[in-house]
């Protein structure tokens, strides 16, 4: 089934089997609005729909809900009536602190369970290019965003990840100024200009939102490969030159062609034709490896424990609503 999400960052359209569960279009709104906790709206003229009323493991297909075709409103929740649902699937951006809490000024960290994938990464070989693909894991720094793009865009310095955050803050700026009925403190969930100075912060998390500017002010298409759920997310779709980047639910890395260590002339490709759909396909199948090596953060199940006091809880949500009581910011996954 086929719909078309509207949100903050514009409209973008989506693809779901009806056998994908009611949590995977939750995560899927979330990831492609850039709102974490959300009302909807659907069909002419816009009526309420509250996915919450069904389970998150309900099949699309058992729901009665007629999907295809339709345009999802996305409208985020207010601050009080986030917190009354802290189990709401969630993004990267999700971790970003409440406006008016006293975490506010602190970001949320929350480090992954140890992988053998950092160490060990997989490899597909590319026939027609006679090179190897491989994933490029990003430190996990809450920069892993920036780094990823930034290695396809600008190089693997240090400067141009502070680059792509300045041009995200600049964008942010105009955009809240041409259109401020979506780029409001509501949407942001900060003022714009509170926003544009969190952004720029080494420790601040990227998302969706971040993935759409920079993919539109580099002038080229950006894929987002969700390892859990094997769904691509496209970005500024339609150019010339494909970025691949991998989203394992709180992390992002990057999808590189490297030569043969024989060939030490031919140098590792990041940007890759957008038409050359087997180069996609490839990525996809490396994102399946690492799907069965659980190379992926459940964000609505996982178990989250609090470095600072020992909380335990489920879900971002939760994390975000005992950060907000209790200043605490540093979360692993359990």
């Amino acid at each position: 089934m086929r719909m078309r999400v509207r949100g903050p960052s514009g409209v973008k359209n989506v693809e779901l089997s009806e056998d994908s569960m009611v949590a995977e279009l939750q995560s899927l709104i979330a990831e492609c609005s850039g709102v974490p906790v959300y009302d909807l709206k659907i069909g002419y003229p816009p009526q309420p729909l509250n996915l919450e009323e069904f389970e998150p493991t309900v099949f699309l297909k058992d729901t009665g809900l007629k999907l295809n075709g339709e345009q999802l409103l996305v409208a985020p929740r207010s601050i009080n009536e986030q917190l009354s649902h802290p189990l709401q699937n969630t993004t990267p951006a999700a971790v970003a602190p409440l406006p008016g809490s006293q975490a506010q000024q602190q970001p949320l960290g929350l480090s992954r369970k140890p992988n053998n994938v950092e160490s060990e990464p997989p490899e597909l070989y590319v026939p027609s290019q006679r090179m190897t693909m491989v994933l490029r894991v990003m430190p996990d720094d809450n920069s892993c965003l920036f780094r990823a793009v930034g290695t396809a865009v600008l190089g693997d310095s240090l400067d141009a990840m502070h680059e792509l955050r300045s041009i995200v803050a600049q964008e942010i700026q105009r955009r809240a100024a041409a259109e401020p009925e979506l780029y409001n403190e509501a949407t942001l969930e900060k003022s714009p200009d509170e926003y544009c100075k969190w952004i720029q912060r080494a420790d601040a998390w990227g998302g969706s939102m971040e993935l759409d500017i920079l993919a539109k002010q580099f002038g080229v298409e950006i894929c987002s490969i969700d390892v859990q759920h094997l769904r691509v997310d496209r970005y500024n779709e339609g150019k010339e030159k494909r970025i691949i980047v991998v989203y394992s639910g709180i992390h992002y890395d990057t999808i590189v062609l490297t030569p043969h260590p024989s060939d030490p002339d031919t140098k590792a490709i990041v940007q890759f034709d957008s038409v050359d759909n087997e180069i996609l396909d490839k990525a996809t199948q490396l994102c399946q490896i690492l799907q069965q090596r659980h190379y992926f953060t459940d964000t609505a199940g996982l178990s989250i424990l609090c470095k600072t006091c020992g909380w335990t809880g489920n879900g971002e949500m939760a994390a975000v609503q005992h950060a907000t009581e209790t200043s605490h910011n540093d979360f692993g996954e359990t």
